[in-house]
């Protein structure tokens, strides 16, 4: 396949255009050769876990517009498993006319659509909190924005026929484990989420088979994974194997008990499935403990998303959240995806620590807030996260 640039892969997303040439390759590393927990691979990728592996993007050092497929974070619940391209094929089964089975040569047969989206773990920036909770330790880099390609999940759907009084579309991979932590199902389990019928139809909803011009990496959710722009990246599903229509709420684990939060509806606590991303900011330069020159001018770098909707603004302090200034917006504003925004800041004239802070607003007016909605739990972390830095005279 002939090659395309990075400039060329973000032309055809925004166009609407199938990227299928390759522009990188892959970092893997098997879980043995993974560096311990907390240092750094080769290519940047920071180990929060192994085995299941568990790979934070180099958010201070690989921040742009789109992010290298190696320089992608990297999420897994259970090992990564072992698929036979030639061999694997989607089910499409439950609430339908008839179930059907797909190769991915039938897949990549349908219409070919792109769409380039931030993908952020729901739990990015949790360990920033405290006190401590449970999950994988992640600090900034569990984001990144790619161009990615694919057929339309309803497109899909339609070849299966969705019956009347469908509810829910249930997604399963192929990467199965057993749940170490109660409450839990006894046995070995498939990773598995599920979506309203009504988003499912949704045309910015795909099924993707690459990612930044290239056929989706394994540790990616290779061949398929489902993409569902503005929401957080649990809802892609990778190594998707199966598609059940319901006729009913799906409860399986990781809807329910695991990726939910409370939400208070009339007073009464509801359990709520972790869907559209919050409005958010982060501080890519400086970095969480740099050294600067006293008196100096410093350019503060970073990035700013949101679920559906566009980010309108961001605000940067130095003074504790006193007073806030604008930042300078970089590019245009593309749906789904990050935006790049810079501020130009004088450092203090001595030596000290400073806290800098960083805030977006969105188009529907959302604010990211100051203090931690304690009932998200471990999830949903868009408060604003202080970054000290160091002074030197």
């Amino acid at each position: 396949m002939p090659r395309v640039s990075r400039r060329d892969v973000i032309r055809m997303a925004a166009m609407g255009m199938p990227v299928f040439a390759a522009v990188s390759t892959e970092h893997t590393h098997a879980a043995a050769e993974l560096p311990p927990v907390g240092e750094a691979t080769p290519n940047g990728l920071i180990v929060r876990q192994a085995n299941p592996d568990n790979l934070e993007g180099p958010f201070a050092d690989g921040l742009s517009e789109i992010t290298q497929n190696g320089h992608f974070f990297v999420r897994s619940h259970f090992a990564v498993p072992e698929i036979d391209s030639a061999t694997w094929r989607l089910r499409i089964e439950g609430h339908v006319n008839q179930a059907v089975e797909l190769s991915l040569e039938q897949l990549k047969s349908l219409p070919q659509v792109s769409h380039q989206a931030t993908l952020e773990c729901a739990g990015n920036t949790r360990g920033y909190l405290s006190p401590a909770v449970k999950g994988v330790q992640w600090n900034l880099g569990a984001v990144g924005n790619a161009a990615w390609s694919g057929v339309r999940l309803s497109d899909v759907l339609k070849l299966a026929g969705v019956k009347r009084g469908a509810l829910e579309v249930v997604f399963e991979g192929a990467d199965t484990g057993e749940i170490k932590d109660p409450p839990r199902p006894t046995g070995t389990i498939h990773f598995a989420r599920s979506m309203p019928i009504s988003r499912a139809h949704q045309e910015d909803v795909i099924l993707a088979l690459s990612m930044n011009g290239e056929p989706l990496p394994k540790s990616h959710g290779g061949p398929m994974r489902v993409l569902v722009p503005g929401w957080y990246a649990v809802a892609s599903v990778k190594w998707l194997a199966r598609i059940v229509v319901t006729d009913r709420p799906f409860t399986g684990h990781f809807q329910t008990v695991d990726y939910a939060y409370w939400e208070r509806r009339n007073g009464l606590p509801n359990r709520i499935p972790v869907s559209e991303m919050q409005t958010k900011a982060e501080i890519s330069r400086p970095a969480p403990g740099e050294v600067l020159a006293a008196d100096k001018p410093y350019r503060i770098t970073g990035a700013a998303w949101t679920g559906d909707s566009q980010i309108q603004k961001v605000e940067i302090s130095d003074d504790g959240g006193t007073t806030w200034k604008l930042a300078k917006l970089i590019g245009k504003p593309v749906r789904h995806t990050w935006r790049l925004w810079q501020f130009d800041w004088i450092t203090p004239s001595t030596a000290q620590t400073s806290t800098l802070l960083a805030r977006a607003t969105d188009a529907r007016g959302s604010v990211q807030p100051m203090q931690r909605q304690p009932d998200r739990e471990n999830y949903m972390i868009n408060h604003v996260i202080p970054i000290k830095v160091n002074i030197r005279s």
